[in-house]
């Protein structure tokens, strides 16, 4: 499957479902660490977000750990916190908002092992305050460019690492 962001209805919880493949040409082994490091959120944010992580010092990624940010959506500043729900290093790791912009914001990360090297999965459950319309007017779109922001620069990153493992 190539490259891919789409959201639908979320009839089960009643809000929406994005869900965002890409394939990176490098192994589980050389993947996991980037996302590992919450740091590296920063670099495959869009920049018109103007995205920082506020927690100090490092961040020690496993269940139950906090993590801050500030933001501006449309302009606005947002504050968003936060907790690593479950994590399973190398294959996916659950991030839930506490505080944000969001009704709620369930962000799945998952890792699998493919023939071109790493297929990475984001499978996101959100809820937005305005229920649909607004979704269709604002969020969707918004949320459809990050995605696709965040796939691009992914793909640029690993494709610039030196690795003799996988040749593309």
């Amino acid at each position: 499957m190539s490259d891919s962001v789409t959201i639908t209805p979320d009839r089960q919880r009643g809000g929406f479902l994005l869900q965002a493949e890409c394939v990176l040409p490098r192994t589980l082994e050389e993947v996991f660490p980037f996302f590992a490091d919450a740091h590296n959120l920063q670099q495959i944010t869009p920049p018109w977000l103007d995205f920082r992580i506020v927690t100090p010092g490092e961040i020690d990624m496993q269940a139950g750990a906090l993590i801050d940010y500030k933001l501006r959506l449309r302009g606005i500043p947002i504050r968003w916190r936060t907790r690593i729900s479950e994590w399973e290093p190398q294959h996916r790791f659950v991030d839930e908002m506490l505080r944000g912009p969001y009704r709620w914001w369930h962000h799945e990360h998952l890792f699998e092992f493919c023939d071109a090297g790493t297929r990475v999965i984001d499978r996101v459950h959100y809820g937005v305050p305005g229920g649909a319309l607004v979704h269709r007017l604002v969020v969707g779109r918004d949320v459809q460019k990050i995605f696709e922001y965040r796939q691009a620069t992914l793909r640029e990153l690993f494709r610039m690492q030196p690795t003799a493992a996988v040749v593309v």
